[in-house]
């Protein structure tokens, strides 16, 4: 297993914990220098906050763990294809890579719809790994929807 598909695999275990807890799978690992230094999942419903993405989350841990809003030399795992709000914020804090999962073809800003962490119009880029896990990614966002939509028709 490579290191990447190694932090992923925490990033899916975060994932886990959320669907849990009836978020949206997605978790997040920052990494500086081999160790995690943030990790994060969404908690959008248990917070009622929009800005609850494990994405933000991860790297408001790693801000802190560093002592900067600077995160050059970070790697973001991240189980899910930001949108644009996380895009944006892994640009603004200067992450240098970005490894995710699966795509997102509704809301994804970093290949699908847009891709804002190869804007040549802003200051920074980063690179992009896609692909990691992807069907581990994917299948466990589509087991949560189908139980979703089930209780729906439950109810």
């Amino acid at each position: 297993m490579s290191l990447d598909e190694a932090f992923m695999q925490q990033a899916l275990a975060l994932a886990r914990e959320a669907a849990g807890l009836g978020e949206v799978p997605v978790g997040a690992v920052a990494v500086h220098d081999g160790k995690v230094i943030g990790v994060g999942f969404n908690r959008r419903e248990i917070d009622r906050n929009p800005l609850a993405h494990a994405e933000i989350f991860a790297l408001d841990a790693a801000s802190k763990a560093l002592g900067a809003w600077r995160l050059t030399g970070v790697t973001l795992y991240v189980t899910l294809e930001p949108c644009a709000m996380c895009a944006g914020a892994l640009v603004q804090s200067r992450v240098t890579r970005l490894v995710f999962g699966t795509m997102d073809p509704k809301a994804g800003a970093v290949g699908s719809l847009y891709n804002l962490a190869e804007e040549p119009r802003h200051n920074h880029r980063l690179q992009v790994m896609s692909g990691v896990l992807a069907d581990e990614s994917r299948q466990m966002l589509k087991d949560f929807f189908e139980r979703l939509r089930e209780k729906k028709r439950d109810k």
